[in-house]
């Protein structure tokens, strides 16, 4: 059983899912002593529903009464990504002005939009699966922004007043998909396990400023990409409000903000990922993820 942590009793949490013993993903929060609890009882997922009803803010009230009740997951149990499927994740490409230079690029003067398939999304140490036909999987660490209420036409002032948190992603890419095969990003984006987002949710008030967070990647314990979003070329507030002219955001939506310097694409000579690499990844506040790289297989 879980014991009493007032500092848990106001908004500001770290919301994550695991897999129970039978398969199924449940909700549950990491604390501040790093104990994760199973917070299944409160009802739902973390959904659209859960978003977009003030859930957070409802769950911290529910724990007033019932955190002492809450099992502790076991410390060997597989954590799955921590927001159930949403309706769409939209990435910000080359929003890292060095980023955007060492793939021969210019940045660019309005956010670059691409979709990933949501069918992409996998839990923080889940493996890395190179696709069938790949020769160039590429790794990006990058902020991710979880919608918490609808977006549409909001203003830049406005923007972060619709976000429920942060996330972790490692945006995984297959650039041979992505620029040689024509047409839209989509295609190098979105290949089972491209996705893998977590380990857990910030809430907003957990992130004091998401627009100067160090985030970087290891490939084999050599580290490759490390910087902070304080060089965005477009802010989260920008990200957002830009995106909400275009298309409706709906609560848990996931917002990917792009990636800094240091992808294989960039390097010279280029560098992708082989079976049996393993890519390590962190964003100030945001914790770590790991993922293991394998060969697709029939």
């Amino acid at each position: 059983m879980c014991g009493a942590a007032t500092s848990l009793y106001i908004s500001a949490m770290r919301l994550l899912r695991f897999i129970d013993p039978q398969g199924k993903p449940k909700p549950g929060l990491q604390l501040e002593d790093d104990r994760r609890i199973d917070v299944s009882a409160f009802g739902g997922d973390f959904d659209e529903s859960f978003f977009g009803d003030d859930g957070p803010a409802k769950l911290a009230s529910w724990l007033k009464d019932h955190q002492q009740e809450c099992p502790e997951i076991p410390a060997d149990a597989r954590l799955a990504a921590p927001c159930a499927r949403p309706s769409k994740i939209v990435c910000v490409g080359m929003n890292y002005e060095a980023h955007a230079r060492e793939t021969g690029g210019e940045p660019p003067k309005e956010p670059v939009l691409f979709f990933k398939a949501t069918s992409a999304i996998v839990g923080p140490y889940d493996d890395i699966v190179i696709p069938k036909d790949s020769t160039k999987t590429d790794w990006e660490v990058e902020l991710a922004v979880v919608i918490g209420k609808r977006a549409s036409h909001v203003s830049e002032a406005e923007a972060l007043d619709h976000v429920a948190g942060y996330v972790l992603h490692n945006d995984v890419s297959e650039r041979a998909f992505q620029i040689e095969r024509g047409g839209q990003w989509v295609k190098g984006k979105s290949s089972d396990t491209f996705a893998p987002l977590g380990p857990y949710i910030a809430t907003a008030d957990e992130i004091a400023d998401p627009n100067s967070l160090h985030l970087w990647l290891e490939l084999n314990g050599e580290r490759v990409q490390d910087s902070n979003t304080s060089d965005f070329i477009f802010n989260v507030q920008e990200c957002v409000s830009y995106i909400s002219r275009f298309m409706t955001l709906l609560p848990g939506d996931v917002i990917s903000t792009g990636t800094p310097s240091g992808v294989g694409l960039g390097m010279k000579p280029n560098r992708y990922l082989k079976p049996g690499d393993v890519v390590e990844l962190g964003i100030e506040g945001l914790g770590t993820s790991k993922q293991r790289v394998r060969a697709y297989q029939s």
